[in-house]
């Protein structure tokens, strides 16, 4: 072929490629475009895009008047969309705020926004600290882009650790925060961001957004300064009795209201590792031990209650030494003939095992259960440890009398102060709790803690007269003199117990203990100290009744009502009052013989339910008693047709009775019933409204 010919034919396929390849370019395009078009659209968008989580804020924790104890401490950048609808109404507001938390003037931060390169988007500040609740605001503002890391402070360090507890990089580690880390972490939002070519992340207004829901504050029962206080006196009175450990908590009976809890060593939750893993120790719920002295509230409670002893009844200790199997139980001297009181005074031993010797076999270990001894409390906080009390069938001949003396049983310092706190609101086993309420994070109250009883363990009767003799222990002979302030009437209880090592009971090591409550008139406060081999002495009344005396005496300046308590002229027992028989004629059975034993006196009568109203009762109302009188009531099916009048009685009883009537109640307050709907003698219509104190 010529050379011309050759030319011509590489032109002509040169030229027919050069045709085809439109149509090549076009099939692709149409295969791209129509064919394979969604998918890879799909994988354009995953390539150049990414979801990232936008924090929810960790809720603060505070004491019961609100001020911060745990807060959130903010490193935020803050970027803007000001042509979101809404933010010109707080442009304002948001320019003042950001510069006083920032520190770039309001005009600087005005004019970056003025100067912005994009429409929709502008970083404003970088790297700024705020508080939670700033940052919780600053994100409520329309167009504001908050991005940062939070980091938790605890604003009065060591104050209240072992309550508090601390967090780590996955959330709570210890204390409240790790039993509410659910509720105080709240629920992360998140954002879909875009990537441009060179994969820099571009925030697109109008992306999908799911906001974050922020962590729920927890508001305590517990109140700063007490706090501070029974740390402080705690940490005075380790110095001076030199223990390995020691633990205070104090609680308000009628509630079952952690007030303070303090335990020594203790440690920064700002700074956890910087300390030994013992100082995170919370012995108050963490340690068992054996009670000693402080545990005879539980024999005097059964022996006077089952009415094996009374107060006056005479008690010959002899020498102060008494054979029992193969122990002897001595006193720390000889105390003759006392009566039942005395030996709970000078805290008798030999007198509290001879009592325990008329008590039927598992006597003691039914009272001990009743008292707590067998559960844990249930308190909000982690590692509470178990109790142990050893079941009837495996006691020796001495267990009962071991038992009436704080041995055969252990138990935590706040089982023994619940135990306290039930001998000082009449005979009820209190829940103990240490949130008072719940908010979100607008403030709103999400959640409050009503007051939970557990169970009644005694009588009122029998609580008012054991009262009296414990009473007598915080007072001139009594083992607890360091306790005693003047004009104020308090019960307490001393002890001293052994302490038991992997093999047995270890030479010289003690622990001291003192419970005390007070006003005696109206108990307010139960305060329980223990401290671990005490170094200064191993008597409870020596190294912790004066720790005591100091943290009421510094209470007691910050709580101007209980003034009219304090009594300036001596420690004498007051003479036990008459008391006056109610009429009770026309309530139901179960409210009476309530309201009959409230009062002291002791009700009986057949076991009647709400539907049976009294008809009568064997005591006229508004006789004056001393001594302690059964009043019989008998009863009768009750045919109510008009409102009863509840007024006076407790939420509970009016909502109970108004209930068995058929009746829908509503309820609102606390306490005793000041008002009601409809008014007493009026027709029954179905419903009734209650406003109580």
């Amino acid at each position: 072929m010529e050379l011309k010919d050759q030319i011509l034919a590489r032109m002509y396929v040169v030229i027919t490629l050069m045709a085809l390849l439109p149509v090549v370019i076009g099939l692709q395009v149409l295969n791209v475009s129509a064919i394979d078009g969604s998918d890879l659209r799909e994988v354009a968008e995953h390539q150049s895009s990414e979801y990232r989580d936008i924090p929810a804020l960790r809720g603060e924790i505070l004491d019961a008047t609100g001020r911060p104890l745990a807060v959130n401490i903010e490193r935020v950048d803050l970027a803007l969309d000001p042509m979101e609808s809404g933010f010109r109404n707080v442009s304002d507001r948001f320019y003042a705020t950001l510069s006083e938390v920032s520190g770039v003037p309001e005009a600087t931060l005005r004019a970056r926004v003025r100067n912005r390169t994009s429409r929709q988007y502008v970083m404003l500040v970088r790297d700024v600290q705020m508080s939670g609740a700033e940052l919780a605001w600053f994100a409520s503002v329309p167009g504001v882009l908050p991005t940062g890391t939070t980091t938790r402070r605890y604003n009065h360090g060591t104050t209240a650790a072992h309550i508090l507890g601390a967090t780590g990089t996955d959330g709570g580690l210890t204390g409240l925060e790790l039993s509410f880390d659910e509720i105080l972490r709240g629920k992360d939002g998140r954002r879909l961001l875009h990537k441009d070519r060179r994969n820099r992340v571009k925030f697109m207004p109008g992306n999908e957004e799911r906001p974050p829901e922020h962590g729920e504050s927890l508001v305590l029962t517990i109140d700063l300064l007490k706090q501070s206080i029974l740390e402080e006196e705690l940490a005075r009175g380790v110095e001076y009795a030199r223990p390995k450990w020691a633990a205070a908590v104090a609680l308000d009976p009628q509630t079952g209201s952690i007030l303070a809890m303090a335990n020594w060593p203790t440690f920064d939750p700002n700074r956890m590792g910087a300390y030994p893993s013992a100082n995170r120790r919370n012995h108050v719920i963490a340690d068992m031990i054996e009670p000693g002295s402080v545990i005879k509230v539980v024999p005097a409670a059964a022996a006077i209650e089952r009415g094996l002893v009374a107060l006056s009844d005479s008690i010959d200790t002899a020498e102060g030494s008494l054979k029992q199997g193969r122990y002897t139980i001595t006193d720390t001297h000889p105390n003759g003939t006392l009566t039942f009181a005395d030996v709970i005074k000078v805290s008798s031993n030999v007198g509290t095992a001879l009592v325990a010797e008329r008590m039927s076999e598992g006597l003691m270990y039914q009272y001990a259960r009743q008292f707590g001894f067998n559960q844990k409390t249930g308190i909000e906080l982690p590692g509470e440890a178990d109790t142990k009390l050893k079941r009837t069938d495996r006691w020796s001949a001495t267990d009962q009398s071991a038992m009436s003396r704080g041995y055969a049983l252990q138990a935590t310092p706040l089982q023994i102060a619940l135990s306290y706190a039930a001998l000082a609101n009449g005979g009820v086993l209190m829940k103990p709790h240490l949130v008072k309420e719940r908010r979100d994070a607008a403030g709103r109250v999400t959640w409050t803690a009503e007051p939970d009883s557990i169970r009644r363990v005694i009588d009122r009767v029998t609580a008012d007269t054991l009262m009296r003799a414990f009473e007598s222990v915080v007072s001139e002979g009594g083992t607890a003199e360091q306790a005693m302030i003047d004009g104020l009437r308090i019960a307490g209880k001393t002890g001293t117990a052994r302490k038991a090592g992997p093999g047995g009971y270890i030479p010289g090591a003690y622990r001291a203990t003192f419970v005390g409550l007070w006003p005696v008139e109206d108990p307010k406060v139960v305060l329980a100290i223990v401290m671990d081999e005490p170094e200064r002495s191993m008597y409870g009344g020596v190294v912790a009744a004066p720790i005591f005396r100091r943290v009421t005496e510094r209470w007691m300046a910050h709580m101007p009502e209980m003034a009219r308590y304090v009594h300036r002229d001596d420690h004498a027992l007051p003479p036990q009052s008459p008391l006056l028989v109610p009429d009770v004629t026309g309530m139901p059975a179960p409210i009476a013989g309530r309201r009959l034993a409230a009062l002291g006196l002791e009700p009986a009568g057949k076991p009647l339910d709400y539907h049976t109203a009294v008809q009568s009762q064997n005591v006229s109302p508004g006789a004056m008693l001393v001594d302690r009188v059964v009043v019989r009531l008998e009863g009768a099916l009750d045919s109510l047709e008009s409102m009863p009048d509840v007024t006076g009685m407790s939420g509970r009883e009016a909502r109970v009775w108004l209930g068995s009537l058929g009746l829908e109640v509503e309820a609102k307050g606390h306490g005793l019933v000041r008002e009601q709907w409809p008014r007493p003698g009026a027709r029954l219509t179905g419903q009734a409204r209650l406003t109580l104190n």
